[in-house]
């Protein structure tokens, strides 16, 4: 199983890592074709739902690898065990947190879909297909919280303080910039 995750993980990564990609593409793209005399108008709506979805499909991999923001100066401070409290108790917050934003985001995912709702732009597209990369990236960062509280409650070191203290060892502190 924690294969599988880490190789899900790895996936929605270089998923967000390809939208990031498209945009560039297109933004390049748009460019050119502007100095062609064509009309460009829907790549905007494109990018932006790109935008989105590279946002949204990296989060778990971004969680689990150690580049959210984390304030740990009072976490530093601490001794282990207190350490640990800590760390299970933001685990179970954000669990919560989480849990409501993927339960939302299906939700409106659901409803744009239920309704027909298609976008305003020049590119009439249904909405929930833009949507859906909300969606399904609010569901895989739920299940990285949720491995993340599952692997702090047996005791073990949190996987995103771990790669952390691994790049930091390698000296490489230019996430912390």
């Amino acid at each position: 199983m924690r294969r599988f995750l880490d190789r899900l993980y790895f996936a929605a990564g270089a998923l967000g890592a390809t939208f990031v990609a498209l945009i560039c593409v297109l933004m390049v793209a748009q460019s050119v074709l502007r100095e062609m005399g064509v009309r460009t108008g829907a790549l905007n709506d494109v990018v932006a739902w790109f935008c989105a979805a590279a946002a949204f499909f990296a989060m778990a991999h971004a969680f689990k690898h150690g580049d959210f923001v984390r304030v740990t100066l009072l976490l530093e401070k601490l001794p282990p065990r207190t350490r640990h409290a800590f760390e299970l108790a933001a685990l179970a917050i954000g669990t919560v947190a989480t849990a409501y934003l993927a339960w939302s985001a299906c939700l409106f995912t659901y409803e744009s879909w239920e309704f027909n709702d298609v976008a305003q732009g020049l590119l009439p597209l249904p909405m929930w297909i833009p949507q859906l990369s909300f969606a399904l990236g609010s569901v895989l960062l739920l299940v990285a919280v949720v491995d993340e509280l599952l692997i702090v409650l047996r005791g073990a070191k949190p996987t995103f303080v771990r790669a952390v203290d691994e790049r930091h060892a390698r000296g490489d502190f230019s996430a912390d910039i």
